[in-house]
């Protein structure tokens, strides 16, 4: 709660702007907003504080990041053994141990193998400095693609036997009545979004968690980040009208804070500070999660019933989609997605991750343990930790709280990037996250699973750079070898010649291998949902395999183009260039030609460059190259289509894609989708505040109207400002309309003016000449 400035001695207000007038300011507030009049009114309080502090008192908490120290002799660490008293979900010694073991070996035999196998494809069996480095980094690629075989396999088992001993879900129901000192704050960070699709998100969970009877346990917070102040003015109002239609007052909060520090983990932890010690659990969401009322209350009772548990996060299902791009992630997150889920959670067990939203954290040792501090230097690899909910489960985990993924927990939604511009837009800032993991490899303390988790997020992205380092020396090696002469001594002088071999048979044994390894997965994920009964949900048999087919053929055409994307980002971050803060596109909007021009003709110009120059000198070794070749020159074209909402509607009239979302959808997501496609209300925005009675007096509402104290250059700014609004208010800029929006005398000063009640206003006047 602001504190008044009285009774200092250089605390006067300044007499030239009055802080504005409480009776109007009422009046409007209950002409236009009843139900938060009523609210103000019954819980007291200073009438011109500022209404969320009235409505949400704070308990204000410290939050102070941990010292991140490195160590090389306390890189095995272990987590401290203060929870291990505390009852709960117990894994059983060794359990971790031989399923990581067993994980490794699976992984790097077979990579071992494969190596030799590339050794026999060779001419000279890796003599030469180009040899030895293809099969280096063959065998870097063949076992980080082993890992995503081996997790779905794992995952298959685990689910096709239907027992699990260690999954948490089955700890507690969402039948039992949750202790009223169980509070839950769900917390869903936005910034610059569309509110109308935000607070309809967030209605049809209020009302889904409503129908379990349970409300009572849950508070929600909107809580902002934009820096916009259409935006500001955008989200105050949206939150008022959600308000007023669910009369949640006191239920449903907003705050936005006026320095976006640290991006989304910045605003999570602004909110623990504030509001934290309120709440035993928070739930985190993103601007498009969506979860059903008994997935939360589940989520509450598993923490109940696991006292040592610091985070469960959920495995969260696309919805939504209507691209072609879309759909075919939405399709191939309900078709894979629980399985490599519970892959997954077979190996990591208590050691799991945070994905940053669906999921439930336990808010005192996190306020405790999870304040992020700035890495040492300046961008990319410096400054803020962008990919912070890694590091978070991280620094959980080494407190000795458990960390669980409730891989089987339905009803968790997200949308997905509706086009493939838009998801390599994200990328480029998770790139950048992912890789500053690199300087907290060796932080003192942290479980090498952890230490892996990070290795694994770096590999994301760097694998793309090796698949293209990949291809360059195979490429160099097949040229060598059709332009200079045959060198029989490639490892210098010697009394015999090495004669180079062709092993053609090998090749296409490893070709086959590795198509196995990638599509494997396909073929488990179709037969788990026969076993499981669950193919009518994707369209029946038939549909289902049409849709595998179509997922592979989409993503066999994209994934060139995105490994190119992805080692142009490695490359940039690792040069010193770091990524802005954009706004996620999360509507319908197709991708233009102009665009995918733009974005994608430099990948298209090199395609063709290497295409002729590998035809001409190696017509042999150009087929081999041919795929990949031709995803790269087609990549403007199905980019575009791939945008479309109207090929999208087109695959799902032609039964393909089809994902249970659209066969069977939950009430949740029916509400949801109803309210974001509702008549929209009248758009409110910068001017809106200045000129519209309503929205002037809830802003300052949410702003209070105590005075502040009189500082003379604050008083010049302000006339400074009034006037430039008074005569050209288009031409201010952001930093000048966040002031405006920040000055309630100022405000108030420019309404009566635009209102017409005050042609020459008096504080004005009164400034100039004082």
């Amino acid at each position: 709660m602001i504190e008044p400035h009285a009774g200092r001695p250089d605390a006067q207000p300044d007499p030239a702007w009055p802080a504005p007038e409480l009776a109007p300011l009422r009046e409007a507030l209950a002409r236009h907003y009843p139900r938060l009049a009523a609210a103000l009114a019954r819980v007291g309080g200073p009438p011109d504080a500022p209404a969320m502090c009235r409505l949400h008192p704070q308990q204000r908490r410290s939050m102070a990041p941990p010292l991140l120290r490195r160590g090389i002799r306390q890189i095995f660490g272990r987590p401290s053994s203060a929870n291990d008293g505390q009852p709960g979900l117990r894994i059983r010694p060794g359990a971790l141990a031989w399923r990581r073991t067993l994980l490794l070996a699976l992984v790097l035999v077979p990579s071992g193998i494969a190596a030799q196998f590339m050794l026999q494809v060779l001419p000279y069996q890796g003599r030469t400095w180009l040899e030895a480095a293809i099969v280096l980094v063959f065998a870097a690629l063949f076992g980080w693609i082993s890992i995503g075989l081996w997790t779905s396999i794992l995952g298959f088992m685990l689910l096709a036997g239907g027992r699990d001993r260690y999954a948490i879900s089955r700890t507690a129901t969402a039948t039992a009545p949750l202790p009223p000192e169980a509070r839950t704050a769900i917390v869903v960070p936005v910034y610059n979004e569309d509110m109308q699709a935000v607070c309809a998100r967030l209605q049809a969970t209020y009302e889904s968690v409503a129908a379990t009877g349970q409300l009572a346990r849950f508070d929600f917070f909107l809580i902002s980040d934009s820096q916009s102040a259409d935006a500001w003015v955008r989200e105050e109002a949206a939150w008022a009208a959600l308000c007023e239609r669910l009369d949640a007052y006191g239920r449903i909060a907003y705050r936005r804070r006026h320095g976006n520090i640290k991006r989304k983990s910045g605003n999570v932890a602004d909110f623990c500070r504030r509001w934290g010690a309120n709440y035993r659990y928070m739930v985190v969401f993103d601007a498009d999660s969506v979860m059903t009322g008994e997935a939360l209350v589940h989520l509450v009772a598993m923490m109940q019933a696991n006292p040592r548990a610091g985070l469960i996060q959920t495995l969260p299902q696309p919805v939504g989609a209507r691209s072609l791009f879309a759909r075919t992630q939405q399709f191939a997150g309900h078709c894979y997605g629980r399985m490599f889920g519970a892959g997954l959670h077979f190996w990591q067990l208590g050691d799991s991750q945070f994905w940053g939203h669906n999921a439930i954290i336990r808010v005192a040792p996190f306020m405790a343990y999870c304040a992020l501090p700035r890495l040492p230097g300046g961008p990319p690899l410096g400054g803020d930790i962008l990919s912070h909910d890694f590091v978070e489960s991280a620094l959980l985990r080494r407190a000795g709280w458990q960390v669980w993924l409730a891989y089987d927990l339905p009803g968790s939604f997200e949308e997905t990037p509706p086009t493939l511009i838009d998801e390599l837009t994200r990328d480029r800032r998770w790139c950048q996250g992912n890789l500053q993991h690199l300087r907290l490899l060796l932080t003192d303390r942290l479980l090498p699973a952890h230490r892996f988790l990070f290795l694994n997020g770096v590999m994301s992205y760097v694998s793309a750079l090796l698949w293209l380092i990949f291809l360059t020396l195979s490429t160099a090696q097949a040229l060598r070898q059709a332009v200079l002469a045959t060198n029989y001594f490639p490892t210098g002088p010697s009394l015999f010649p090495r004669w180079p071999t062709a092993e053609p048979h090998w090749a296409l044994m490893l070709l086959a291998a590795t198509g196995l390894i990638l599509f494997l997965p396909k073929l488990l994920a179709i037969l788990l949902v026969l076993l499981e009964r669950r193919r009518r949900a994707f369209g029946g048999l038939i549909r289902l395999t049409g849709s595998v087919l179509t997922e592979i053929a989409l993503s066999t055409l994209l994934a060139p183009v995105r490994a190119l994307f992805h080692s142009k980002f490695v490359v940039f971050t690792l040069l010193g260039r770091h990524v802005d803060w954009q706004v996620q596109n999360r509507g319908e909007r197709a991708t233009r030609w102009a665009d995918a021009f733009r974005f994608h003709t430099a990948g298209t110009l090199v395609a063709l460059v290497w295409g002729t120059l590998v035809y001409v000198l190696d017509p042999g070794y150009f087929w081999w190259l041919l795929p990949i070749l031709a995803a790269l020159v087609l990549a403007v074209p199905v980019s575009v289509l791939a945008s479309s909402p109207r090929v999208g509607a087109a695959g799902r009239r032609a039964g393909l894609l089809i994902a249970p979302p659209e066969t069977r959808p939950l009430p949740v997501m029916t509400r949801a989708r109803a309210l974001a496609e509702a008549p929209a209300a009248a758009p409110a925005d910068f001017f809106a505040a200045l000129q519209v009675p309503a929205i002037h007096a809830l802003h300052l509402a949410l702003l209070g109207t105590r005075r502040k104290r009189h500082v003379p250059r604050r008083a010049a700014e302000r006339r400074r400002l009034f006037a430039k609004a008074r005569h050209r208010a288009q031409d201010l800029d952001g930093a000048e309309r966040r002031a405006i929006l920040t000055d309630p005398p100022l405000l108030a000063a420019l309404h009566r003016h635009l209102a017409g009640r005050d042609p020459a206003p008096a504080p004005d006047r009164r400034a100039a000449s004082g």
